[in-house]
């Protein structure tokens, strides 16, 4: 005779938990198994992927931490050349908050842009989408205002002269920002049809969404004088900073090789690239102190080195604390007139003798004095006004260049992984690997450095003939993405790395603003047009399996 058995509720409960613990500890030993199997192939060369390609900034560029953090890691270089306390000490200037009185960090403003570096590169990576600009941490944004050329929602245009290139929307007491950032309305749109014709939904039925920044400043935004008129607004996103260096060091003649390469098929800016000639252009060069390198940093490429350029630049006016040999302010004629006409701020002077503004005490006085102080002009040319002492020393703006050299690119995950391989394989099918070029050498990294280091013997870290992955070809191409990129060149971002941004800086933001939420809206925006120089690839992508498209994006998370 059968019998059934009736079991207990606790019975269920011990049966069901001793299920799922079995299951997490099956899934932690699965883990575990993946890791060490990964281990085994490290620094060895597996399907498609070369040995090399695991340490993507060479061995002197790359850090073995993969976990979270891993952006803040310094190279091996650094720790060769014994510059460790250098970095460290560097670190702080980017990381701290600058202020008015507090040295070393002091000399905020009087109008700036951020109160510290960390503020736009959260966790040292790619900035935030943000649905509020305001200038605070994880805001990567910068603000371009330009007068537009060809229509008002022309990509193209001149910046206006009332603000900043990187417009200020902070301010030191008493004076007012530049930009009333309270006014600044930033919103989200849904991209309800592509350009191009491509549909979006996938041939296999997966839908994708778009979306794209609209920004307005309404004129009473300003605080100048004049106020700026016929202008238009972009947003553009600080780029990751770790491996800076080592793009650095690619030599000025390999990147002239690479523009020679590309020139018979694509067109080139003629800012940088003289066709006829096939050479560069004569606005492609950046003078420093003599020396002429090819502008190879920002999206603009308006610099030729990290040590005049992006890093050094920013630590000047995106604070606006000068230095020896920037001993002046970050500002504008317009701003300075318009604060010298303000009577909150002349009332506010007035009241405080101790001001460096307060001149004789008089109304009239402190007007001029606001007047010739803020202005650029007299600031950094005329000695009679010239009476503010450079606020970051030598020796700690060389600290700060050590680290911002120093940053190591985290190692490649999962080379080993036949999907990733995959994703390899049709990522150089389908042409990405045509403006995305994965591997340069660094050769003796000649890099130039700035009068104020060299003449103290003071050295940075140094990658002489890596072979690195950066993924990016220096060269600059547009996308004619909707409301796009100012200027509508753009450099092609380099990728490695960037699969590990998400557990450093909590969002995966991508583009040139953060438009992309996710690897398959940024590469799908490059087909927006079919003017775009990607927009091919972009239509090869679109039609593949959805099995192929999972594998390119996790290719692009692994390196």
């Amino acid at each position: 005779m059968n019998k059934t058995i009736k079991k207990s509720p606790l019975l269920l409960i011990t049966l069901l938990l001793g299920l799922c613990l079995t299951s997490c500890h099956d899934d932690d030993d699965d883990a575990a198994k993946d890791t060490q199997i990964e281990a085994d192939f490290i620094g060895k060369a597996v399907g498609n992927f070369s040995a090399e390609e695991w340490y993507p900034g060479g061995k002197l560029g790359t850090t073995e931490n993969v976990s979270a953090g891993c952006y803040e890691d310094e190279t091996p270089a650094v720790n060769q050349m014994n510059l460790l306390e250098a970095f460290n000490k560097g670190e702080a200037f980017f990381e701290r908050n600058y202020n008015t009185g507090t040295p070393p960090f002091n000399g905020l403003g009087p109008a700036a842009v951020r109160k510290s570096c960390l503020d736009c590169h959260p966790a040292y990576g790619h900035g935030k989408r943000v649905d509020r600009y305001t200038a605070s941490w994880g805001n990567g944004y910068l603000l371009v205002v330009y007068h537009p050329v060809d229509g008002a929602n022309s990509d193209d245009g001149p910046y206006i002269s009332e603000v900043t290139g990187m417009p200020q929307t902070i301010a030191t007491s008493p004076f007012l920002p530049p930009i009333n950032e309270d006014m600044i309305d930033l919103q989200w749109k849904t991209l309800t049809a592509m350009e191009s014709g491509i549909p979006m939904q996938f041939p296999d039925g997966e839908s994708y969404q778009l979306i794209y920044p609209e920004l307005t400043i309404p004129q009473s935004a300003f605080n100048t004088d004049p106020l700026p008129s016929n202008i238009a607004f972009r947003l553009e996103s600080t780029i990751g900073i770790i491996g800076t260096g080592l793009i650095d060091a690619i030599p000025d003649d390999s990147i002239k090789a690479q523009y020679q390469r590309e020139a018979p098929y694509v067109e080139l800016n003629p800012a940088m690239w003289d066709k006829a000639a096939n050479d560069w252009a004569p606005t492609a060069m950046y003078t420093a102190n003599g020396v002429n390198r090819i502008k190879k940093f920002t999206y603009a490429c308006t610099r030729g080195s990290l040590q005049d350029g992006a890093g050094a630049n920013a630590i000047w006016n995106i604070t606006n604390v000068s230095r020896s040999d920037r001993p002046f302010l970050y500002s504008t004629d317009a701003w300075a007139k318009k604060m010298s006409k303000t009577p909150s701020v002349i009332a506010a002077i007035k009241a405080n003798p101790a001001s460096p503004y307060y001149a004789d005490g008089t109304e009239e006085g402190i007007a001029d004095a606001v007047l010739n102080l803020l202005s650029p002009k007299t600031n950094q040319f005329d000695n009679a006004w010239h009476n503010f002492e450079p606020e970051m020393s030598d020796i700690n703006f060389w600290s700060f260049m050590v680290w911002h050299r120093g940053l190591a690119i985290p190692r490649a995950r999962n080379l080993n992984d036949p999907e990733v391989q995959q994703g390899k394989k049709v990522f150089n099918e389908i042409g990405c690997a045509t403006c995305h070029r994965p591997r340069w050498e660094t050769t003796k990294d000649d890099y130039w450095s700035p009068d104020i280091l060299t003449k103290a013997g003071l050295m940075l870290p140094r990658y002489q003939n890596q072979v690195i992955y950066p993924y990016t070809d220096m060269v600059q191409h547009r996308l004619y993405m909707k409301n796009g990129i100012h200027g509508s060149w753009c450099r092609t971002t380099p990728l490695w790395g960037r699969g590990l941004s998400k557990i450093n800086t909590g969002a995966e933001d991508r583009l040139h603003d953060c438009r992309a939420r996710n690897e398959i809206e940024a590469i799908m925006w490059h087909g927006y047009s079919k003017n775009s120089d990607a927009y091919d690839s972009t239509l090869k992508f679109y039609n593949l399996s959805k099995k192929d498209r999972d594998a390119v994006v996790k290719f692009l998370r692994s390196i």
